[in-house]
Parts: C-alpha cells; structure tokens; sequence
C-alpha cells in the first residue's frame, strides 16, 4: 500500500514538473516575441532621442533657418500617425509580422536617405519617408503581442513597446554624446545612420517569430494558427502631455538656462534618457501593486511640478546655478512621473 502511494505521488510530482517546465518554456517563447516586435518602437525612441543632439549639428552644418528646424523635429509625429493609419490596413491584408518587415524597410530607406543627404530637401523626404516606417511599426507591435501573448502575462508583455520606446531614446542621446566629437559636417549623419542597426536586426528576426494566431484564423489558416497557439497558450493559465516637447529640445532648453558647452548638454540629456528609462520599468512593478489611478493621480502631479520648476528655471532662475540645477531636475522629473 505505501509503495502504491509512493508511486501515485511521484506520477503526480512528475506531471507538475512537466507542466511547470511547459508553461516556463511557453512564457520565455512568448517573451522573446514580444521583446523582438517591440524593436520596432527603438526606432521611434531612437529617433526622437537622436534628433534632439543632431538637429544642433544640422543647423550647424546646413544652415537651415528656425522655422525649417521646427518643421524638421515636428514632422515626423505628424507623419507617424498617418503612417499608423495605413499599418492597420497593411497588417490585416499581409499579416502583423510581414507589415513590421515592411516598417523595417522603410525606415531604412528614409534613414539612409537622411545620412546622406546635402540640403534641407533631401532630408526631409529622408524623414518623411522614416516617419511612415515608424508608424506601421509603432502601431503593428502592441497589436502582435496582444494577440500572440496569453492572457495571464498580456499586460506586462503589451507594455514592453512603451519599455523599448524608452530605450530608443536613451541610446539616441548617448549616441549624441558619443559622436558630438565628429567634425560638424559628419556627426549628425552618423547618429542618424546608427538608426539602421535595429531595423537590419528586425528583419532577421522576422525569422523566427511566429505570425499572430488571430490573423491566421482570420485567413482561415487554422491549423497555422492552432500550431502557434501550442507555443504561446500557458496551460496555468502621450502625447497630448507635451512630453515629446521636453524630450526633443532638452538640449535646447538647458542651453536656455545656462549650459553652453556642447558636450555637457548631450551628458545631460543622457541623465535625461535614463531617468526616463528606469522609471517606466517602476511603473510596471507598481502599476498592478499600487492601482493606474493612484499611479495617474500621481504622475499628474508630479509632472505640474515639475513644468512649474521648469519654467521658473527659465525665467526667474535663468543663468544661474541654481537655474541650471532646476531645469536638470524638473526636465528628469518631468519624463520619469510621465504616464
């Protein structure tokens, strides 16, 4: 009888160590989806990140008026959205992994064309062209994980566009730092021209991943998608804050209030990208902890402090010490209470 028992319980430790090992195996699998579709959005941040460092050294180079280097830095939010209006249609005729490929593309093209351009024309067809890469892509990622990801792990693995959009704008303003020592002419398109790596990685990685299992059903493509689903199934089962405006001109807004030097205004934006960075991975521990209204109540007023701060660095504080230090503080508190 005891050996009977002896049997029973280890058949039963053997099936939960089976099925532990599945559902771990199937949550790395799903993890790795969803950390290579949200490569698209390093674009978007590396972008935004990039272009506030080079867009001194354009100026410098091309001697393009104010109004010209608005529309530059402006443009591409505008051209992003109509990019996302046309990844929706593309993503349902050709399948959500095929249309981040074609993002991918794009953006090269549009980034290789801003490297090498000669005069303000050039680059903004380069940038337009980006802009419409990074609109399938920013729009097409959040949709592939939702509907590759199971539902017990869908809300961390959905934020992870936001984690990586982050992270692109990090490595645009240490790329900033890192080649601000380049000669005028040619700094600003090499920190352009590091935009590409990623979007040559995506397109490998279109190798690997597996295509949507709700776009396969929706082609009538079952057993594609119920292939996909033994993957992935676990059997446990802004803008309108204005932040993209403290994002791309902090270098501007701290040479307003007192940093001159080249150099320490790309060091600073650094600090910038990784403040901003760290507390988005913040936000995801606390957000199931803590609750997204406290989260939201928070973040409100932490930012409204912190553009209080900011402006009276500007105005009553400007030129001093204590100014710089301010809008230092108030532009890193500014992006890390962002939602």
């Amino acid at each position: 009888m005891d050996s009977e028992m002896t049997d029973e319980d280890l058949e039963v430790v053997q099936y939960k160590q089976t099925q532990q090992d599945r559902s771990s195996s199937t949550r790395k699998y799903v993890f790795a989806c969803a950390v290579f579709a949200s490569l698209n959005n390093v674009l978007l941040g590396y972008d935004v990140g990039v272009m506030s460092g080079a867009i001194i050294f354009i100026h410098e180079d091309l001697k393009i008026t104010e109004f010209q280097e608005e529309v530059l830095v402006g443009i591409l939010s505008v051209i992003s959205l109509l990019g996302s209006l046309g990844g929706g249609r593309a993503s349902d005729a050709l399948g959500r992994k095929w249309t981040m490929g074609i993002a991918a593309i794009v953006f090269q093209i549009g980034a290789l064309i801003m490297t090498l351009a000669p005069n303000f024309q050039v680059l903004m067809i380069g940038r337009l062209l980006a802009g419409v890469g990074i609109g399938f892509g920013v729009m097409i990622a959040p949709v592939y994980i939702a509907e590759i990801s199971p539902t017990v792990s869908r809300g961390s693995f959905t934020s992870f566009p936001e984690i990586f959009i982050n992270l692109g704008i990090l490595l645009g303003y240490v790329s900033n730092y890192a080649f601000s020592g380049f000669p005028a002419h040619i700094n600003w398109g090499i920190m352009l021209a590091v935009g590409i790596l990623p979007s040559v990685f995506i397109e490998f990685v279109l190798c690997i991943i597996p295509e949507s299992p709700r776009w396969l059903v929706m082609q009538n493509r079952i057993d594609e998608a119920r292939s996909v689903l033994l993957k992935t199934i676990d059997v446990e089962a802004e803008q309108i804050t204005g932040i993209d405006a403290t994002v791309y001109y902090s270098p501007e807004i701290l040479q307003t209030a007192g940093i001159q030097e080249k150099s320490k205004l790309l060091a600073a934006t650094v600090a910038v990208g990784v403040t901003k960075t760290s507390f988005i991975l913040v936000a995801i521990v606390l957000i199931d902890r803590v609750g997204r209204k406290p989260l939201l109540y928070v973040s409100t007023i932490g930012m409204t402090v912190c553009l209080l701060g900011l402006a009276m660095s500007l105005s009553v504080f400007k030129g001093m010490t204590l100014g710089v230090a301010l809008a230092i503080v108030a532009i890193c508190g500014n992006v890390a209470f962002f939602p």
